[in-house]
């Protein structure tokens, strides 16, 4: 089947890797992006080991228009959509225009988060919602109906997490608890790549979801927290004590719609004394910040001047070490019994730069990419609308991911460290 992927970077790299390790099922690829070169040097690098059939093509994925043309010119079965969440929407309409499913790795996300007319639309959601993220799902949940009339799929974060966290929800609910009480996802990354300060995804995205306020749900409704003001300690598996902070996180939106009866739902990521240091130092003088300042006669937004600074995410493969820890803690009711239940997976960034030149962060998101469209190309999640993870059947895509490299582990809870 023909599929064309919108994204070069390095989660979009892992994923075409991984997808020409399905030759039968993706027979066809074409990698888009802004900059042509970096998909011909993809490609040429793939060829020879591949019976995938790779083409190129150059794409502003923030124009309707270039993303039409290319789409009908290109005839896909399925967009993979692996580019910046900013150009989600765009994506989405021209799989419309045209009459292809659509996948992406993370939810929308405006780019100019201080455009009046986006900010009075983000300000009445707000109190709508009851949390103040920038992202969330309501603005690709609104596109569910055109999807349904059109009979198309729209497959929404389907990376780790989102997406592989919602499918160990899903699993969860489906074989180990008859009612789920509460959920904590833990995202831990015990990987060292000896610099004082770097992201290991896209800095501006990265820094904007860690300054805002936290948010979790709890008892039917949404609780907002100063940012990084809740803090755990875990030990775990393979990685060791991590300091944890409770960040608002998308996937949450959607495990209170499918798992309605928990009763609290959180997410957790791990970060370093460092990290944190720079960030606040950053933030206090003014360089997290979207609106354009004057510096020499032109505008510039300080963090996008930020990100040109810090290290390409894509470059920090070869010297990453350490492993990656992402899973899921419930508690609750089997057979009228208290539970709890703990599904993870550890992720070694070394191994991972080995076998596709990238590390675990990038390699946990691209993998799931690709077995995502996988569910969609071979029917087993393909129906009309627009669905998360957890709406659909998990068996199949966790098979999937054991066979392409993230395999799950379960046990009992990770040592919470008082």
């Amino acid at each position: 089947m023909k599929v064309l992927v919108i994204g070069c970077g390095g989660v979009a790299s892992v994923a075409i890797h991984k997808c020409c390790q399905a030759s039968k099922v993706f027979t066809e690829l074409c990698i888009a992006s802004r900059t042509k070169e970096n998909c011909d040097r993809l490609a040429a690098s793939l060829a020879p080991k591949t019976a995938t059939r790779l083409t190129t093509a150059q794409v502003d994925a923030n124009d309707v228009g270039q993303l039409t043309a290319l789409l009908r010119a290109y005839g896909p079965d399925l967009v993979m959509n692996i580019a910046l969440p900013y150009q989600d929407l765009a994506i989405m309409e021209a799989c419309l225009a045209c009459g292809v499913d659509y996948m992406d790795t993370a939810n929308y996300e405006p780019e100019d988060t201080d455009d009046p007319q986006w900010r009075a639309v983000y300000e009445r959601r707000c109190r709508e919602a009851g949390f103040s993220a920038y992202f969330d799902y309501s603005w690709q949940w609104a596109y569910r109906e055109r999807f349904e009339q059109a009979g198309l799929t729209a497959l929404l974060g389907c990376g780790f997490d989102p997406g592989v966290t919602q499918a160990y929800c899903a699993y969860a609910k489906k074989h180990q608890f008859d009612t789920i009480d509460t959920i904590d996802i833990l995202d831990c990354n015990g990987g060292d790549h000896g610099y004082p300060f770097a992201t290991n995804f896209n800095p501006e995205i990265n820094l904007r979801e860690v300054s805002a306020p936290g948010s979790y749900w709890e008892d039917g409704r949404w609780v907002e927290i100063p940012p990084m003001s809740v803090k755990r300690e875990y030990d775990f598996d393979q990685v060791g004590r991590k300091d944890m902070y409770l960040l608002h996180h998308e996937e949450i939106e959607s495990l209170a719609k499918t798992i309605p009866e928990a009763r609290r739902i959180r997410f957790f990521m791990t970060f370093g004394q460092s990290y944190l240091e720079h960030m606040r130092c950053l933030e206090n003088v003014g360089m997290l910040s979207t609106s354009p300042v004057e510096f020499e006669g032109r505008p510039i937004v300080p963090i996008q001047f930020l990100k040109a600074l810090l290290p390409d995410p894509a470059s920090l493969g070869p010297r990453t070490k350490g492993k990656t820890n992402i899973g899921c803690i419930f508690t609750g009711k089997k057979d009228g019994r208290e539970k709890s239940y703990y599904i993870y997976n550890v992720c070694d960034h070394q191994e991972c730069y080995k076998e596709v030149g990238s590390q675990a962060v990038s390699y946990t998101t691209g993998v799931p990419a690709m077995c995502g469209a996988l569910m969609l190309l071979t029917g087993k999640w393909k129906k009309p609308g627009v669905y998360t993870v957890d709406e659909l059947d998990p068996d199949p895509f966790l098979e999937a991911l054991e066979r392409y490299g993230l395999p799950r582990r379960e046990s009992h809870t990770p040592a919470l460290v008082e």
